[in-house]
């Protein structure tokens, strides 16, 4: 089947897509508004991206009438934000707390979940998240206008914190232990177990003789 997305609504290219670009990893993002209104939201629009320095993106989309979300204002006034790892142990709290709240509603609250002070920006992180991070601004680039337009945010990550639990015996992250969950199409989601996880080396080129 051939699709020229320019043809179908924005409500429809997403239908489309998100089943094909899956799992998406969350980032369950934790910001302040400049009045100190706090946010908690979650992202499966979500990408790492170089070393040096580190960084990071999340793409907000505006709501059915072109608004930004509450995320992407709080971005804005203050520079800052703090990204949350989700476990599937997390993945229902995370899910209630994606619901279109008012803007002076903290999702910390209604969702159940515990603020820690963060180290070196203002946003908490989520106690129960196995990893979180600090991260400010780089760079934000809008696409688009209008009902559901994106806004690429990049980032940089100034601060990591991994707890202790998820760390294997090299003392660097295990994934296996982290238990990520992600987004697929629809309303399905997933999750990574041991037994979902394969390796390969790294392969290396042969010299010519």
């Amino acid at each position: 089947m051939d699709i020229a997305l320019a043809e179908l609504l924005p409500v429809e290219r997403h239908r489309w897509l998100t089943p094909l670009i899956a799992p998406r990893p969350i980032a369950f993002v934790s910001t302040i508004s400049a009045a100190g209104v706090g946010n908690l939201a979650p992202f499966s629009f979500f990408a790492m991206g170089g070393q040096s320095p580190q960084g990071v993106a999340i793409c907000p989309t505006a709501d059915r009438h072109g608004n930004p979300k509450d995320t992407l204002r709080n971005i804005r006034e203050t520079g800052e934000f703090t990204i949350n790892l989700v476990s599937r142990e997390m993945a229902e709290r995370v899910n209630q707390a994606s619901a279109p709240y008012p803007p002076d509603v903290d999702e910390f609250d209604v969702a159940g979940f515990t603020r820690v002070p963060s180290v070196v920006v203002k946003p908490p992180r989520v106690a129960e998240a196995p990893a979180a991070l600090e991260c400010r601004v780089f760079q934000i680039v809008p696409q688009g206008s209008g009902p559901m337009h994106g806004t690429w945010v990049l980032g940089e990550v100034l601060h990591l914190w991994v707890r202790d639990d998820v760390l294997a015996s090299d003392g660097l992250p295990d994934t296996a232990k982290v238990h990520p969950a992600a987004r697929m199409g629809r309303d399905e989601w997933a999750h990574v177990t041991p037994q979902a996880i394969f390796r390969l080396n790294r392969p290396t080129v042969v010299p010519k003789e």
